[in-house]
């Protein structure tokens, strides 16, 4: 399959990008530490940039202006064929749409929303892009989970929307979590926020990216701008570690390669 191949199913996570204040300091950030060409602003479309890795896109950066009190962030964007009817159906169900269902030239449609818990995320109807051109490999998205303040509430919400299916992996209350099923395809995951920390806070979604060797990435954030906001550790899924750019927008980096034994 040749990356202009490549199909979203209506649910599934295709696309994400970087709200960022200092979109400068990000782009040296990103591709110092994962590596990645990011393209020149694009004035079509508001000075929004692809980034690729190996030539093929993986992300999105977007500036704003650091005075408007909106917090730098990473959004997660879900594949739909019909994005008014998929906004429609997320406002029913409690979500506010802030961006409304919108063109974007002839590359697809695109609306923003925050859900009932306070989480951001983003629709995507596709026109001659599709969304991520390369996917589950090292220096792209190879994960993207939510963590969620309510977690009952928040798997019915995207159960609704997106028409997930979700599928318990652990369920007492030191540690919850469900993954999400579109189809066959099981394409991100579901964590209950009461079992991981003292303070739920708020909901959100958390984006993985790839990486072949994270005891040297987080070697490198701090000389890049970053802060390192938890050692690596080992888990069945790979070594792992989150990290914040240096405006603060958080993710995780994993290695799956070095996944141990469950």
């Amino acid at each position: 399959m040749t990356i202009s191949e490549r199909v979203f199913a209506p649910g599934t996570p295709c696309w994400v990008d970087l709200f960022t204040s200092d979109k400068q300091q990000a782009r040296q950030f990103y591709e110092g530490l994962l590596g990645w060409a990011v393209d020149p602003d694009n004035a079509e479309f508001g000075g929004y940039s692809s980034a690729r890795a190996d030539g093929a896109q993986v992300a999105g950066l977007m500036g704003h202006d650091p005075g408007d009190g909106i917090p730098d962030s990473w959004s997660t964007y879900f594949a739909t064929a019909d994005i008014g009817a998929s906004a429609a159906a997320a406002s029913e169900h409690g979500a506010t749409v802030t961006v409304e269902p919108m063109p974007v030239g002839d590359l697809g449609k695109m609306a923003v929303l925050i859900d009932p818990l306070g989480a951001a995320f983003g629709l995507w109807e596709p026109g001659d892009f599709n969304g991520f051109e390369k996917v589950a490999e090292n220096r792209s998205v190879v994960w993207t989970e939510y963590h969620s303040a309510d977690f009952q509430r928040s798997t019915d919400f995207y159960a609704q929307v997106l028409g997930g299916v979700f599928e318990s992996m652990a369920d007492s209350d030191e540690f919850r979590y469900s993954t999400m099923r579109i189809g066959e395809n099981v394409v991100a995951g579901m964590a209950d926020l009461r079992t991981m920390e003292p303070d739920p806070g708020t909901s959100r979604w958390l984006n993985y990216f790839g990486i072949e060797d994270v005891d040297g990435a987080l070697a490198r954030v701090p000389e890049l701008g970053g802060t390192v906001l938890s050692p690596a550790s080992d888990s069945p899924h790979g070594r792992l570690a989150d990290v914040a750019d240096p405006t603060g927008a958080a993710f995780r980096l994993i290695d799956p390669s070095r996944a141990t034994s469950a």
